[in-house]
């Protein structure tokens, strides 16, 4: 900050010293920064003046490459500011009147060439004010994104009831901040409860879905104890707000007791479940259920899945922006081997490193909005901890419901 601000510690006012940080590096750092925007700031008119010499040792003097001057303020209008502009026009004409000059010019065409010289330099300065203006109205929507985006998905804290929990989300659009997938987890007085799902297109459209799945969501696993009845609300509420050809996956789950998990998939990627004993192995439906927002279409209704979920166990959830994620060879992002290469027992640090392999796959920009939640009910202190298998599967068994 350029101002001080004081701030009171009872009767005595503490000033904050005015000498540079002493953090390692910092004075590099600044320079870093001051070195890039000045040179920026000259380089048009180096540039400029570099070509008008060349061309004027290569063909001679004279009043024909003057006029080449005129690209200095247009070219600081894409990077300064408009007394950037303005400066960078002063220094071409200066140079074009030595010039001239010096080579003898006649009067009417050096008074042309600088006339030409201050009407580029208006214009650019003009050009460069109106750029500024949409950079800060880009700005200013950027921020309301990330607002969106925070109030939207809120962020989940490292611990949730029983469960160690960490998300990761990617949107496509990184200059939004915000995407059409969605995830939430609360904690209810029926047990921890969580949604993971992907809203059909894209855009605000698929924000709003998203936006509706997620206030749903949230009220009704608080009103109901049932997890079928969550899903209900969801699915009724879709029907009367979507149109014919939208719908949304997701996969909404439960611990309403311990060492038991109940699962609800309507459409979407079937979850990945780690055992404490090792083995990765996917949480596939009972019978295919159709997504939120088409049941009307078929007599298909999604089954309630009840698995044996006990300490040490991972499950993790996500979206088709990671499975679907390739890279040049157009091959598919392999999830399960992924996240057997990644496995730790801490959410925080697998979900980082199967990110970053991810990243790593499609060469560090993600073309959908992909989103990663892993939940693990950690070990009693007095239960060994086994090391995760790399490789092996192990069936899933369910409970009856």
């Amino acid at each position: 900050m350029s101002q001080a601000r004081d701030r009171r510690d009872g009767h005595r006012t503490v000033r904050p010293f005015h000498r540079r940080a002493r953090v390692p590096g910092a004075s590099a750092v600044r320079r870093a920064v001051v070195w890039p925007a000045a040179a920026t700031a000259v380089l048009p008119v180096l540039l400029v003046t570099v070509v008008v010499l060349a061309v004027d040792l290569a063909g001679g003097a004279g009043v024909i490459w003057l006029p080449l001057l005129a690209a200095g303020p247009a070219l600081a209008a894409t990077t300064n500011g408009p007394r950037g502009v303005l400066c960078v026009g002063l220094l071409a004409a200066a140079f074009g009147v030595v010039h001239g000059l010096r080579h003898g010019v006649p009067g009417g065409d050096l008074a042309a060439v600088l006339s030409v010289l201050v009407a580029v330099t208006l214009a650019s300065g003009l050009a460069s004010v109106l750029r500024g203006r949409r950079e800060r109205v880009l700005a200013a929507v950027r921020s309301v994104a990330e607002t969106a985006q925070h109030a939207l998905l809120v962020p989940v804290p490292p611990t949730v009831g029983p469960f160690q929990v960490a998300v990761r989300y990617s949107a496509a659009a990184a200059e939004a901040r915000i995407g059409g997938d969605l995830y939430a987890l609360v904690s209810t007085p029926y047990g921890v409860r969580l949604i993971v799902g992907d809203v059909r297109g894209k855009g605000l459209p698929a924000v709003g879905t998203a936006a509706l799945v997620l206030g749903v969501f949230r009220e009704a696993a608080h009103d109901e104890p049932d997890l079928l009845a969550v899903v209900d609300r969801i699915e009724r509420s879709l029907a009367r707000n979507l149109g014919p050809d939208d719908f949304v996956t997701a996969v909404v789950a439960g611990h309403p007791r311990p060492g038991q998990l109940e699962v609800v998939n309507c459409g979407h990627a079937p979850p990945l479940l780690v055992r404490a004993s090792g083995g990765v192995v996917p949480v596939d439906p009972p019978r295919p259920a159709p997504p939120l927002g088409l049941r009307a279409l078929t007599d298909q209704t999604p089954d309630l899945d009840v698995l044996p979920f006990t300490d040490g166990d991972q499950l993790l959830l996500y979206t088709d922006g990671v499975t679907e994620a390739r890279d040049g060879d157009r091959e598919f992002y392999p999830l399960h081997d992924g996240l057997a290469r990644t496995l730790t027992d801490e959410p925080v640090r697998t979900l980082t490193a199967l990110h970053d392999d991810l990243l790593a796959h499609v060469g560090g920009h993600l073309h959908d909005d992909a989103a990663l939640i892993l939940i693990r009910k950690p070990l009693l202190p007095h239960q060994p901890v086994h090391a995760c298998a790399r490789g092996g599967e192990e069936p899933v068994v369910r409970v009856a419901d």
